[in-house]
């Protein structure tokens, strides 16, 4: 035997005491109101935060690598111009026997009185009767009288 449902006398409820208990316009709260509501979530903060955060972390960090990545190539670049400044100096306070020629190689050498020469033979060339007490640089003279430092020992 099945019970039937218990009818509700309307006659009976109270609806001054619902009316407190119910919203004007439930179609319009932000909060589920009934059991087939749409499940809302509350976000966690703490969790979009830190996702946040994480992201902003990896995106500064490869930025500052780059700048670091940059930093060491100007260091290289400015390390490179101080030996060029060098080597300049030594070659236009070495003897040369001939005038120097634009686009060609030379190699400095430092003589046993510890002065510097200029010449066109490279180290190899000279085999073992190297008259020089050591190898500077090879250059190179460019057009625009400077000189490109090829090659030191």
């Amino acid at each position: 035997m099945t019970k039937k449902p218990k009818k509700i006398d309307i006659t009976q409820v109270d609806f001054e005491k619902l009316k407190d208990q119910a919203a004007e316009n439930p179609g319009l709260i932000t909060f589920p109101h009934n059991v087939g509501s749409a499940v809302v979530k509350p976000e966690d903060m703490g969790k979009n935060k830190g996702r946040a955060v994480a992201a902003m972390k990896e995106q500064t960090s490869l930025q500052l690598k780059q700048l670091y990545d940059q930093i060491r190539l100007l260091v290289g670049q400015a390390h490179d111009i101080k030996k060029r400044v060098a080597v300049s100096e030594r070659i236009y306070m070495a003897q040369m026997n001939s005038e120097p020629i634009i686009g060609q190689f030379y190699y400095l050498y430092e003589k046993d009185d510890h002065t510097d020469i200029l010449s066109m033979i490279s180290p190899d060339e000279w085999g073992n009767d190297n008259p020089f007490k050591g190898f500077i640089a090879m250059v190179k003279l460019l057009s625009d009288h400077t000189w490109e430092v090829v090659k030191t020992d």
